[in-house]
């Protein structure tokens, strides 16, 4: 299998002499060419070092001059294929970078690292192309694209145009295929001669539309059947209703590869040449036949190095494609703002951090709020009434912190439904279609759902994570038995005939009566913050005050619950579950029920789609290490390291206040 070109182990700590003062001015850049081994110099190349240079970008000749004289090589440098949110011209750092000792992709008149890739490489290892595969598919799923600020549910046109893409003018790709305005408008004028009767859809650049650069087709060139298209549609769902794709050099050419066109290409992208495409200039030299599979593995996993911000390292695809996940969907939710109505004073700032990035989240007290400049509205779910108007509804995630909500303590993880909220059974919730959704998936999925549940199980993680000792328990068959907070938003929506801590443990025990009950005490209601404090003592053979409740599901047969949590995190560790509620997680085949789980829960999701809904696709997670929207599978890195931050001496004075006057409890909550 071909060598990544940035990862070669002669180039560690090669010196690198550049001409750019981009290279020296985005410190992005030069952490990831520091991490591929590269030591970015300025002055003149001696022995053993090499000039870097930006593709073919107008300062390139400094270093072409240069590294011709003192006879040392080149490493162009360019983006990779999947940048970021938005263009660089806008300040966004870039996600991974294309290092090329060759030549340039884009340029066909040297053949590339990439070029030498597609025409050399096997590319035939089954694991390769599965990933391959697999990120085909998300990328899709996600809609990912090598710019991204852009709102999937904003619709496309009416199916059955033809695609003609548009470039920024002077484009190093179309420079290097030899093309001019005039090349642009015959490709348009074969659009039309080789579609009668379509409507033709130029798709205008994104850096076009927002203003950076001008690009090769304008007004002029609309009619009655020609119309520019300059919207921030997914470009997935454009290539969707696309009947035809014509381009010059576009990545967007690449990407309707992936989406199963043929696309007609008049410029000598690197794409070009395989088989994939019709072209309408051929590079004689590429001969060889290649599957979609192929292409992406090459251009995609093989040829960039991609960065995570996150760690601070080189990574994977499936890294940058979970980064890229996490803040498209937080601009895609945040971009046209919030207005939160009934947030408690101490959550505003958290909710700031999490929801106002793009624009400041307003904040107000009155729940029919309306903004016209079409922001959002969002509330806290167990504020809002059955049935209350269009708005989205907040509640804290399934990996919240290091601490409870009730002592203050900020989440790193929360919910946003704009369907209903997953507590609630009475009414559907985004969560659910979520799962339904997972009834199937790809083999990445599954790999990714495996790998976190693993995860949570060996760091013995759960929603609060806090610690405590493990009780001695006696021999038999042990069931936990989670207490709950008893006027909680989940037992008042959820819970069926059994809605009470007592009741509970009555029933546990006429079930089992042999049995070793374990009743655990909610950790709220022990720390005398909400409602739910019970005498268990001639009911359960033990009371496990204060323990860990990862520890106790390691010792422990099974789970009884009304709609506790932590009957899901039971079923991650493969314990039998029984609930007497409708808890999210019933329902689906996963659990014993007892109580009345809806029955539009019909599909039959695995372990692992439980999983991805619940913990991958339905909340939003922030780092608290970098303040950056962010997967899974760093939040739980930091609860495992216990690198993320505490309560300071007002919060803990609050809490202890809020529970001297519970009774107060509504001006609290």
């Amino acid at each position: 299998m071909a060598r990544r070109p940035g990862n070669r182990k002669s180039d560690s700590n090669k010196r690198l002499y550049v001409y750019n003062g981009g290279f020296l001015a985005q410190k992005r850049l030069r952490r990831m060419l520091h991490l591929a081994g590269y030591d970015i110099r300025i002055g003149m190349p001696s022995d053993g070092g090499m000039v870097g240079i930006w593709g073919n970008s107008p300062t390139a000749h400094r270093g072409l001059s240069i590294a011709e004289k003192r006879q040392v090589p080149v490493l162009r440098v360019e983006d990779a294929f999947l940048r970021s949110l938005h263009p660089g011209r806008s300040g966004d750092a870039p996600q991974g970078l294309l290092l090329d000792r060759a030549g340039v992709h884009f340029d066909p008149s040297v053949p590339s690292d990439l070029e030498e890739i597609l025409a050399k490489d096997p590319l035939d290892d089954s694991a390769l192309l599965d990933r391959a595969r697999d990120a085909i598919t998300r990328i899709q799923e996600s809609h990912l694209s090598k710019y991204n600020a852009f709102d999937p549910d904003q619709p496309a046109p009416a199916p059955g145009y033809v695609l003609v893409v548009d470039q920024t003018r002077g484009d190093a790709s179309v420079t290097a295929s030899g093309a001019d305005r005039a090349d642009f408008i015959e490709m348009l004028v074969f659009a039309q001669e080789e579609n009668p009767g379509a409507k033709i859809l130029i798709k205008t650049h994104p850096e076009t539309a927002a203003g950076y650069r001008p690009g090769y087709f304008d007004e002029t060139d609309t009619s009655d059947r020609i119309s520019l298209f300059s919207k921030t549609v997914s470009p997935w769902s454009l290539l969707q209703g696309a009947v035809g794709v014509y381009t010059m050099s576009s990545q967007l050419g690449f990407e309707a590869i992936l989406a199963g066109h043929k696309p007609r290409v008049f410029g000598q992208p690197f794409y070009t040449g395989w088989g994939l495409t019709q072209d309408e200039n051929p590079v004689p030299r590429r001969e060889r036949r290649l599957t979609r599979s192929q292409l992406f593995a090459a251009a995609m996993i093989l040829y960039p190095i991609w960065y995570d911000p996150y760690r601070d390292r080189l990574c994977e695809i499936e890294d940058v494609l979970a980064t890229l996940e996490a803040q498209s969907r937080a601009w895609r939710e945040d971009h046209r703002g919030w207005v939160a109505s009934g947030m408690r004073l101490w959550k505003r700032n958290h909710l700031q951090k999490m929801f106002g990035r793009q624009k400041r989240v307003i904040f107000s007290n009155d729940a029919k709020y309306s903004q016209p400049d079409g922001r959002r509205h969002m509330a806290w779910a167990s504020n809002l009434s059955e049935q209350q108007g269009a708005i989205t509804r907040v509640e804290d995630g399934f990996l919240r912190s290091r601490g409870l909500g009730a002592e203050l303590v900020p989440p790193l993880s929360l919910i946003t439904d704009d369907t209903g909220i997953y507590y609630d059974p009475r009414h559907p919730s985004r969560l659910e279609e979520l799962i339904a959704k997972r009834s199937t998936l790809t083999a990445g999925q599954e790999r990714r759902a495996e790998r976190l549940i693993s995860a949570l199980v060996s760091q013995k993680l759960s929603k609060y994570n806090l610690g405590g000792g493990l009780h001695d328990l006696p021999e038999g068959r042990r069931i936990l038995v989670p207490g709950q907070v008893e006027d909680d938003a989940s037992i008042l929506t959820g819970a069926s005939a059994i809605r009470d801590n007592l009741t509970l443990l009555q029933e546990v025990r006429a079930s089992a009566p042999e049995a070793i009950i374990v009743y655990k005490p909610h950790p709220d209601v022990e720390a005398s913050l909400r409602k739910g404090a019970i005498e268990a003592g001639p009911l359960a053979d033990v009371i496990a005050t204060k323990a860990d409740a990862a520890a106790l599901l390691g010792v422990v047969d099974e789970v009884w619950t009304m709609t506790s949590l932590l009957g899901f995190e039971a079923l991650l560790r493969g314990l039998p579950v029984t609930t007497l509620g409708a808890p999210f997680y019933a329902g689906w085949g996963l659990t014993r029920d007892l109580g009345e789980a809806p029955n539009r829960r019909r599909a039959r999701p695995s372990l692992n789609g439980l999983v991805h809904a619940a913990l991958i696709d339905y909340p939003r997670y922030r780092d608290p290490v970098t303040g950056q929207p962010c997967p899974v599978e760093v939040i739980v890195e930091r609860l495992a390291s216990g690198d993320i931050p505490t309560p300071g001496p007002f919060n803990r004075t609050i809490s202890k206040l809020q529970g001297l006057f519970a009774s107060a409890s509504p001006w609290w909550r």
